[in-house]
């Protein structure tokens, strides 16, 4: 990093004569560019340095001392964020106001006193501007003994190079608050939650592999799956960085395991894979926002950053979202962001295309993904239990859920007479999955599904190679009583014989007498018209209605009935 000499303006004296004053030190040259190299010298006296650190107000040793710790330097968006900015003001107004006397901030408490620097670095992503102490004043620092002290108890270590945000000014009260809520496993994000904030449950479960059965077997049938508790998009990414899903469709092998693995394995396997995926991006999945660009975050470190913050939260205490969600914007904003950069992430809020950028967007894109991660995947992976004000309020309270017992998938099918097949949710998943296959869905309900065999389902399921003997031996090994013997017969029929029925909306013309369907036929008309019902009675093809009614009023007759296009 620069030293001194470099730092220190070589020309303008008004600036030089400002940090000799706060150091007691009488320039001996006028001239700016002497002077600099003057005062630069004097800066780094041991003796004199130790005097001035000590005389610092607190916020601005407390700034001195996080440079310190951090050797030295420290992106200028954070250093600023924590101890603030600089005003801008040239030299005249500067020596009219003389901010030095009466700084705004830690920041100038430090740049009045050559204690601050800063400079265009470069970084990662290209040059970027630092708040840093200039070497040489740095290893005098060091060498007397200075740069030793810890940062103040009331500032949180940082587990990250890149987390330096706290609330500089912290009150008593809050400083209290703080010290009420330690742990002997690290420090804690936020408070319990209210007695209002948890007043409706919503257990976590693990319903998510009821849905993802469901999306398997839709999706091996080539059919659109039905809505579950967690959103088809989100659902695929669970089964993606799992191994079910891959760029060809279904992993039957792995598939094969995991439906007939033990409920408690298979949710086991599901949250591994996700706490240890790259690739599951929990910031795009945020509802409202359109994302554009090259811009790559990381998903994982950020993932495992805030469920560490969870970590010392008493298991089974109710602890409050929206306190937890602020403690994080106010101790460690900038958790997903390299070096608190809010403004090369292209996101756009949907509602009106604005582009989400800087600090003031954090609560649109940053909170929001700290509240998806804690009311989305932890919650649907079994893992947070949720709690709102009252019966469809958005959650406000999480917990760690008690220890469940272990859910066994030993539920019985029911079969009716009329083909309805009834799956309570604990029928194993690899059953389900299969009888799925032959059938109709309809819609499900709590802690149950239901399907209807049809003439339709069972084509689709022969286009699999499945035949209708498959499918009732996985009923008889599995129905809680026989299975009536009309739903038997019906399969065994449609096997030998295939469709002898069907069920269909048509459009039917009826006249009068013969003798008008025999002259519509003639017409140019004709072609529209379809089966023959009868001697008055024919099908209109598809989309045809309007067509034939023309031609009956050519032929000067005027048709009854709705006539559609």
């Amino acid at each position: 990093m620069p030293n001194l000499a470099q730092t220190l303006p070589s020309n303008d004296i008004g600036f030089l004569r400002i940090v000799a004053s706060l150091w007691g030190i009488e320039l001996v040259s006028s001239d700016p560019a002497e002077a600099a190299v003057e005062l630069a010298e004097s800066l780094c006296d041991a003796e004199l340095l130790e005097e001035v650190v000590s005389t610092l107000p607190k916020d601005g040793r407390s700034a001195l001392m996080a440079l310190a710790n951090e050797n030295g330097r420290i992106p200028w968006v954070i250093f600023a964020r924590r101890f603030g900015d600089l005003r801008e003001m040239g030299s005249g107004k500067r020596d009219r106001e003389q901010p030095h006397l009466r700084p705004s901030s830690a920041a100038e408490v430090l740049w009045y006193r050559g204690l601050l620097a800063k400079a265009f670095f470069n970084g990662d992503k290209g040059p970027q501007e630092f708040a840093f102490i200039p070497d040489d004043l740095f290893m005098a620092l060091d060498f007397a003994g200075l740069i030793t002290e810890p940062v103040r108890e009331d500032l949180p270590a940082s587990p990250d190079p890149n987390d330096y945000v706290d609330e500089p000014h912290q009150s008593e009260k809050s400083v209290q608050r703080e010290k009420q809520v330690q742990s002997q496993d690290g420090e804690l994000i936020g408070r319990p939650a209210s007695p209002v904030e948890k007043v409706d449950t919503i257990p976590a479960g693990d319903g998510i592999l009821d849905d993802a059965c469901s999306l398997l077997a839709a999706l091996r049938m080539g059919m659109e799956p039905p809505a579950g508790r967690v959103p088809l998009p989100i659902l695929r990414e669970f089964l993606q960085v799992a191994g079910l899903l891959g760029p060809a469709g279904l992993n039957p092998e792995a598939v094969k395991a995991f439906l007939e693995s033990p409920r408690e394995k298979a949710l086991a396997f599901l949250q591994e894979s996700w706490q240890t995926s790259e690739s599951f991006n929990e910031l795009r999945q945020l509802d409202g926002l359109a994302f554009e660009g090259a811009w790559t975050n990381q998903p994982l470190v950020t993932r495992e950053f805030l469920i560490n913050l969870l970590d010392p939260i008493p298991d089974g205490q109710w602890w409050s979202l929206p306190a937890f969600v602020r403690d994080v914007k106010s101790r460690f904003p900038d958790f997903q962001r390299p070096a608190g950069d809010y403004d090369s992430w292209f996101i756009r809020r949907a509602s009106d295309g604005q582009f989400l950028r800087g600090f003031t967007t954090w609560d649109e894109v940053d909170g929001a993904l700290v509240r998806h991660l804690l009311v989305g995947p932890l919650h649907w992976l079994g893992l947070l239990d949720l709690a709102a004000p009252g019966p469809g309020a958005a959650p406000s309270a999480f917990r760690t859920p008690p220890v469940p017992a272990h859910n066994l998938e030993t539920g019985k099918i029911t079969v009716t007479s009329q083909g309805r097949i009834i799956l309570p949710h604990l029928v194993p998943r690899a059953v389900r999955y299969q009888v799925a296959r032959f059938c109709e869905w309809d819609a499900p309900k709590d802690q149950e599904y239901s399907y209807h065999v049809s003439a339709g389902s069972l084509k689709r399921a022969r286009e699999q190679n499945l035949k209708p003997e498959h499918l009732l031996t996985l009923l008889r090994k599995h129905c809680a009583a026989p299975i009536p013997p009309a739903f038997t017969r019906a399969l065994q029929r449609w096997d030998q014989n295939g469709t002898e029925a069907r069920v269909e909306n048509l459009v039917v013309l009826k006249v009068s007498r013969p003798e008008v369907l025999n002259e519509l036929r003639a017409s140019k008309a004709g072609r529209f018209l379809g089966e023959i019902l009868g001697p008055t009675t024919v099908v209109i093809q598809p989309g045809a209605q309007a067509r034939v009614a023309a031609a009956l009023a050519e032929l000067g007759i005027l048709a009854e009935g709705q006539v559609l296009e």
